[in-house]
């Protein structure tokens, strides 16, 4: 990419919100011959079996511990047949491969002295394309990265919910995902006054915050999208932190959730880097 993909109001705009406010970009990434339904459909049958997910798309907003059932398909046909399966896919850690590592750190290069200037060196660059059926549900959770989503294809609506706030997410249920549970939430229709909207077009794009609660509705189209993501060692330290409350709380303890940004939560952090390197733990 010869020409950058984020103009300079967009980096503008970023450079004020990053790392809390989430906020809506503009990209030039339409149209890339990597993110086609074809290309993506190569990709996916190329990336090993842990790093696709793919499953029936006509979900409720929260799974609250049901299983999201399969669509009976292979992750090649889901994709190029995307319009019509009913499905969603995800591809993971698209940087496995070449070209699309290429392109990730292309994308995040632009925005580098941005995000270091906040929140210190860009740790762990991932990137994951998104592929939904019409209509389509991604339910309710949170990711522990900082993720810009870059929507390529078709209309979607992403709910989001304040981060760091236990109402939308339970302390407790970080606390497990940070030692090796999952991150699924439980949904009640009580917390929807609480989301704010996002709709995505093709050309924009959303920044959202480390573990910021969200869940996704697609249009009446196929779309598609890409997260390109990052860590800092401010989000491993606020991780580190939730997962020693998790050793506190068993303990019979109530500890306090970690600071957000621009707390750095060292102290229970380096805790939990000594515990985890123990037998008990590790």
């Amino acid at each position: 990419m010869s020409d950058p993909v984020f103009a300079a109001d967009t980096r503008a705009a970023f450079a004020v919100a990053y790392p809390e406010v989430p906020h809506r970009l503009a990209h030039d990434l339409r149209g890339h011959p990597l993110l086609t339904l074809d290309a993506l459909a190569e990709l996916g049958e190329a990336l090993p079996e842990a790093s696709r997910e793919y499953n029936r798309a006509n979900l409720p907003v929260g799974l609250n511990g049901i299983k999201a059932p399969g669509n009976g398909l292979g992750i090649g046909e889901t994709i190029r047949r995307i319009a019509e399966t009913g499905s969603w896919a995800a591809l993971k850690n698209i940087e496995q491969v070449p070209a699309y590592r290429d392109l990730l750190l292309a994308l995040l290069e632009e925005l580098r002295p941005i995000i270091e200037a906040k929140t210190g060196a860009m740790l762990r660059p991932q990137g994951f394309v998104f592929i939904t059926s019409p209509n389509g549900v991604t339910p309710y959770h949170f990711d522990p990265e900082h993720n810009i989503l870059l929507h390529l294809a078709g209309v979607k609506t992403m709910t989001l919910f304040p981060q760091g706030d236990a109402r939308y997410a339970p302390d407790e249920t970080h606390e497990t995902y940070h030692t090796g549970g999952g991150r699924e939430l439980f949904w009640t229709d009580d917390l929807a006054r609480g989301g704010t909207e996002w709709t995505l077009r093709p050309g924009e794009a959303l920044y959202v915050p480390v573990m910021a609660p969200h869940y996704v509705k697609n249009g009446p189209a196929l779309a598609i999208s890409l997260s390109i993501t990052w860590r800092s060692e401010w989000s491993f330290a606020e991780a580190d932190a939730r997962a020693f409350n998790g050793v506190l709380r068993r303990m019979g303890l109530r500890p306090r959730a970690p600071g957000r940004w621009p707390a750095d939560n060292r102290a229970k952090a380096a805790a939990w880097r000594v515990l985890r390197r123990m037998p008990l733990f590790g």
